[in-house]
């Protein structure tokens, strides 16, 4: 029998120190072997007790959990799960801990403060598990410098897309989306739709820290906005993103419908729309993510015709939804994380040239 992974609790509020341990404790699998108030003493009882996996709460006194994780990444690489509260701020800042390298975050539940965490207790230990499986947290490929995101001329700046590719992601997504849509100039003739698995609020947070960093126009996504080139369009938390050809071009549509095996967003949705609305002219790319969201319907987008693309598993935070789209066959091509800006550019301005005549293929091809 394994042994179980040993986790440290880090939360200022005594009610949470006491029911987090209790929640993860019913899984056999976890066990609770210390909790700390703050960062200072977080960092502390790091070095005493070698925990396999911290959780963490991000709004603390004293040593606060953005400074915490700096040290952590800095001193003993060890995973950590962000505890965040679901708000703007919340959102904010878990954005800043992904990027110092937290393995992944799961929201506080409304009523926690009520002492109910079984809404997330089934959603903590799953993370818990994987990032003890995944060890030493990976940093995505260094990220360089952004591409200028240059003006450009009066009429380019809302072209048809000659392609449209749709990136399913999970665990690890926002470094992996921030390198990927940093390297991508502004003439890129495609336009991006991003289903990232998030709850709502945070991704409108998401949508404007990949727009900072790019030379793209990068959003959350509204139903009856248009797939211009060089946009990105991020998937509203907690909804579905599909795409829909109208007589006045090709739009997204936001929508409601049930989850799909627990996801929602669900690359599943977004590429079998792919598949179905843009036949060989679509592009399905799996990232980094712990399930296997997406690889089923990814193979639809290559039965179609079009390109079915993973991240290299090297690169991944968790491999698990690329692994199982190309265990089940469906994949075109694994490419590099770090060779992804520059295929994606290529492989959608083969078709730039004859842009204009295929300005209504686009939205017609089935």
């Amino acid at each position: 029998m394994s042994e179980p992974v040993r986790v440290l609790v880090v939360d200022d509020s005594a009610l949470m120190r006491k029911l987090i341990p209790q929640v993860l404790e019913k899984d056999g699998s976890i066990k609770v072997i210390g909790t700390a108030m703050d960062g200072s003493f977080g960092l502390k009882k790091i070095e005493e007790l070698k925990p396999n996996v911290v959780t963490l709460d991000l709004e603390m006194p004293r040593m606060n959990g953005i400074e915490m994780m700096r040290e952590i990444t800095r001193r003993y690489r060890v995973p950590v799960i962000l505890f965040s509260a679901h708000s703007r701020e919340g959102a904010r800042e878990t954005l800043k801990a992904l990027a110092l390298g937290a393995f992944d975050f799961v929201t506080k539940p409304a009523n926690a403060a009520a002492g109910n965490l079984q809404a997330i207790a089934q959603e903590l230990a799953l993370k818990i598990k994987a990032a003890a499986i995944s060890g030493i947290p990976k940093m995505i490929a260094e990220i360089p410098p952004a591409r200028l995101k240059a003006r450009l001329p009066n009429g380019q700046q809302f072209r048809h897309a000659t392609r449209v590719v749709a990136v399913g992601v999970s665990t690890g997504g926002p470094n992996a989306l921030e390198y990927l849509l940093s390297q991508l100039p502004a003439d890129f003739a495609g336009c991006l739709l991003i289903a990232q698995h998030m709850p709502a609020g945070f991704t409108e947070m998401l949508a404007k820290r990949l727009d900072e960093c790019s030379a793209l126009q990068v959003r959350e996504a509204c139903s009856g906005d248009q797939l211009f080139a060089g946009h990105a369009l991020v998937c509203p938390g907690n909804r579905h993103l599909l795409v829909r050809n109208t007589p006045h071009g090709c739009i997204a549509v936001v929508s409601d419908s049930p989850r799909i095996n627990g996801h929602r967003p669900s690359a599943d949705i977004l590429f079998r729309s792919i598949a179905k609305e843009f036949g060989a002219r679509a592009i399905a790319l799996l990232m980094t993510g712990m399930g296997d969201d997406g690889a089923e319907a990814i193979g639809m987008v290559k039965d179609a015709g079009g390109l079915a693309l993973v991240q290299d598993f090297g690169s991944c935070v968790v491999d698990s939804m690329p692994r199982s789209a190309v265990t089940r066959g469906h994949v075109s091509r694994v490419v590099d994380l770090e060779a992804l800006p520059d295929f994606l550019y290529a492989q959608c301005a083969e078709d730039s040239s004859g842009a204009a005549q295929h300005r209504g293929t686009v939205a017609q091809t089935h």
